[in-house]
C-alpha cells in the first residue's frame, strides 16, 4: 500500500464516529478530481441507495413512478422550493427543470431573448463561450465585447459599461471556465440584461440572482447527476420567443407547466433535491463558499511555493472550482498523472487545450482529498527535482 493510501487508511480508521463498514466504503472510493460528472456527497449517495428499490414504502423506485403522481410531485416541488431558499430566488423569477444540457441553452437563450434587434453582446472566456457565440450567431448579430483568447483564456478580461452595444438584447458571460480554471471575480455592471452560464460554479458561492436576467446550468458538477439543466429566468423575459423557436425550447412552455410539459428527468431532480436539502442543513451557500475557498487556497498556496508545479492562472481570475497546473515538462506531467492514479487520485489529467493536470474540487469534494493530493505532490516533487 502506498504512503498516500496508508495515510488515508489511518485517518479514517481513527475517526471515532465511523463504523468499520463506513471506513471500508470510504477506502474503496477514490478521490475523484473529474471536471464532470463529478463527486456527489456520500450521504446523498447512501440515501439514494436506501431509496432506490422502494422509495418511502411506495413499493417502487423514483425511476419507476409516474411523474404526475402525488409522490413524485412532492419531490419535484420540494426541490424547487429548496433551490429558491438556497439561492434566495425572488418570486419574479421562474425556476425551470429542463433537459438537454447547458449546450441546448446556447440556442435557447437567443431564441427566447432576441427582440426585434436580434443582437447580443458576449464575453469570450473559453471553449463553452465560443460554442455559445457560434450558436447565437445562427439567429442574430453577436458582438464579442471582450476576449481572453490572446493568452489561451488564462485570465478574465476587463469589461466596462461603455463597451456594451447600444441595441444589445442581453450580455452573456460564463461565470466559471471549467477547462481553463478562470472565473469572474466581479460581475459586469450597468444597464444590461445579464445572462450567465453558471454550469461549473452554481451553488459554490453567493450570487445575487437579482443581478441576472437569466441563469442556466448543467447539474453534473455541483448539483447532481447529468440529465438535469436548471434555468432561472426573470418573468418579464418570458413570452418573447422567436417564431422559429421549437415548443420544447420556449421557456414559456415550461414556465406555464411547472417544468412538467413532458416527462422531466425525475431521478436527476430527486438527486438534486437531496443535495439541496443537505446544503440547507449544512449552513447553505455561504458556508459552502467558505469551505470551497479554504480548499482552493490550500492548493494554490502549495502551487505558488512549489519548485516543480505551477498554476496556469494568476491573480483574481483564479477559480475555486477548477485548478489547472503543470510541471513544465510533458513527460513529467504524464508520469505524475500515472502515479497519481496508482495512489487513488483519479482523473487529474488536464484538458488538451491546457495540458498538464487539473484538479476539479467542486462542492462535494472533501478537504481531505485536497490535503492528500498536496501530500502526494510534495512527495513527487522531492523525487523529481
Amino acid at each position: 500500500m502506498s504512503l498516500v493510501l496508508l495515510t488515508k487508511y489511518f485517518h479514517l480508521r481513527h475517526l471515532s464516529n465511523s463504523s468499520h463498514a463506513e471506513i471500508i466504503l470510504l477506502m474503496n472510493r477514490c478521490y475523484n478530481f473529474s471536471a464532470g460528472p463529478a463527486n456527489l456527497p456520500l450521504e446523498v449517495l447512501e440515501q439514494a441507495q436506501a431509496d432506490l428499490v422502494d422509495y418511502q414504502e411506495t413499493g417502487m423506485s423514483v425511476m419507476e413512478m409516474s411523474h404526475r403522481g402525488k409522490t413524485y410531485m412532492a419531490i419535484h416541488q420540494k426541490a424547487e422550493k429548496d433551490l429558491r431558499l438556497l439561492m434566495d430566488i425572488s418570486e419574479n423569477y421562474k425556476v425551470l427543470f429542463l433537459q438537454g444540457g447547458a449546450s441546448t441553452q446556447f440556442a435557447a437563450v437567443p431564441m427566447n431573448l432576441f427582440s426585434s434587434n436580434r443582437s447580443a453582446d458576449y464575453v469570450k472566456t473559453g471553449a463553452w463561450s465560443k460554442k455559445a457565440i457560434a450558436e447565437a450567431k445562427r439567429y442574430g448579430t453577436v458582438r464579442v465585447i471582450a476576449s481572453s483568447e490572446d493568452k489561451n483564456f488564462n485570465y478574465i478580461p476587463s469589461i466596462s459599461a461603455d463597451q456594451y452595444s447600444a441595441n444589445a438584447d442581453y450580455l452573456h458571460i460564463t461565470s466559471n471556465n471549467t477547462i481553463y480554471g478562470t472565473c469572474f471575480a466581479n460581475l459586469p455592471t450597468g444597464e444590461v440584461t445579464l445572462v450567465c452560464d453558471m454550469s461549473s460554479d452554481i451553488l459554490s458561492k453567493s450570487y445575487d440572482v437579482n443581478k441576472f436576467g437569466l441563469i442556466y446550468a448543467g447539474s453534473q458538477k455541483n448539483i447532481g447527476p447529468s440529465g438535469l439543466t436548471i434555468v432561472i429566468v426573470r418573468e418579464d423575459l418570458l413570452g418573447r420567443a422567436m417564431d422559429i423557436t421549437p415548443t420544447m425550447l420556449d421557456y414559456q412552455t415550461h414556465a406555464n407547466s411547472g417544468s412538467m410539459f413532458n416527462t422531466p428527468p425525475c431521478f436527476s431532480i430527486y438527486m438534486a433535491g437531496l443535495v439541496f436539502e443537505r446544503m440547507l442543513s449544512n449552513g447553505g451557500i455561504k458556508s459552502m463558499e467558505a469551505r470551497n475557498k479554504e480548499k482552493a487556497q490550500l492548493l494554490y498556496d502549495f502551487l505558488d511555493q512549489s519548485n516543480l508545479f505551477s498554476a496556469t492562472v494568476e491573480g483574481s481570475s483564479r477559480s475555486i472550482m477548477n485548478i489547472p497546473f503543470v510541471t513544465g515538462r510533458q513527460d513529467l506531467d504524464e508520469q505524475f498523472i500515472s502515479e497519481a492514479e496508482l495512489n487513488n487520485l483519479k482523473t487529474l489529467k488536464g484538458h488538451r487545450s491546457v495540458g498538464g493536470m487539473r484538479a476539479s474540487i467542486y462542492n462535494a469534494f472533501p478537504k481531505k482529498g485536497v490535503e492528500t493530493l498536496i501530500d502526494f505532490m510534495s512527495e513527487f516533487e522531492n523525487s523529481n527535482v
